[in-house]
């Protein structure tokens, strides 16, 4: 790929955003490189957690303005066919049905901290800048961000980060919920290695369950809820992996996962 760098390890996916010359602005060939790798991560059963981070000290500068070919600056479509293609890589991420971890150091700006919210956890350095700066561009929210924000920090909150265009630090990210974690930055890859390798040796079946229930929750009834926690469950109980944990457990060992 020419604009990612992509490692894997013992079920960790590490996906680095590598254009640090431009803070790894988003140009068309990183969309479409996003969109390919998330299928990709989908598809592979070795392939257990996802992280998403950036090169060169920052996470993400939003859409490059200067591609030609970016879903801003294209001539050559029509507008909502180019916004499209952006919208196509928040949906390829959000159907990633496996844990994703989004390691975020320096900016996440724009459709680049739409993309580290689109990630299931969210864990930034102390000198992490984040900004849903639309606004200031004469822009309204785009990648997904009108869907998350309300779902991760409440509507009064949400709307107060998109119609301002504010700057929010680690520590005010972290107390309004935004991130899940603020540390300092010579400590965030440990931690991060931490929490996806703990992810990977994880049951993958009640994993994937687990997220896409929790997704579903605030579009659902509790009579829907409690209905799909029993049809996961039910399918969990009849896996080899529930009946590995079951057996790790009476015999006081830890259980070895994979995934069926």
């Amino acid at each position: 790929m020419e604009t990612l760098i992509v490692e894997r390890k013992d079920g960790v996916v590490t996906v680095t955003m590598n254009r640090p010359e431009r803070k790894n602005a988003a140009n068309n060939k990183m969309l479409n490189e996003l969109k390919q790798i998330f299928a990709e991560v989908e598809d592979s059963d070795a392939d257990r957690v996802l992280v998403l981070t950036g090169a060169g000290g920052a996470f993400c500068s939003g859409a490059d303005l200067s591609d030609p070919d970016g879903p801003a600056t294209d001539r050559t479509r029509s507008g909502l066919a180019r916004m499209r293609r952006l919208g196509d890589v928040a949906l390829g991420l959000h159907r990633v049905t496996k844990p994703t971890i989004a390691k975020v150091d320096g900016v996440a700006v724009g459709a680049g901290l739409s993309l580290a919210l689109g990630c299931d956890l969210v864990v930034c350095s102390d000198r992490a800048r984040l900004s849903m700066i639309f606004s200031r561009r004469g822009l309204a929210l785009d990648n997904g961000a009108s869907w998350l924000l309300p779902r991760l920090v409440g509507l009064a909150r949400a709307k107060e980060i998109a119609l301002f265009g504010g700057m929010w630090g680690a520590e005010e990210a972290l107390a309004i919920g935004l991130v899940n974690r603020a540390l300092p930055v010579d400590e965030l890859d440990a931690f991060v290695d931490d929490w996806a390798t703990t992810l990977a040796a994880g049951p993958p079946l009640a994993l994937s369950m687990t997220k896409t229930l929790l997704n579903a929750s605030s579009m659902s009834s509790m009579e829907q809820a409690v209905e799909d926690e029993a049809r996961c469950q039910a399918l969990n109980f009849s896996t080899k992996d529930t009946n590995e944990a079951i057996a790790a457990f009476t015999e006081k060992r830890e259980p070895v996962f994979v995934g069926r």
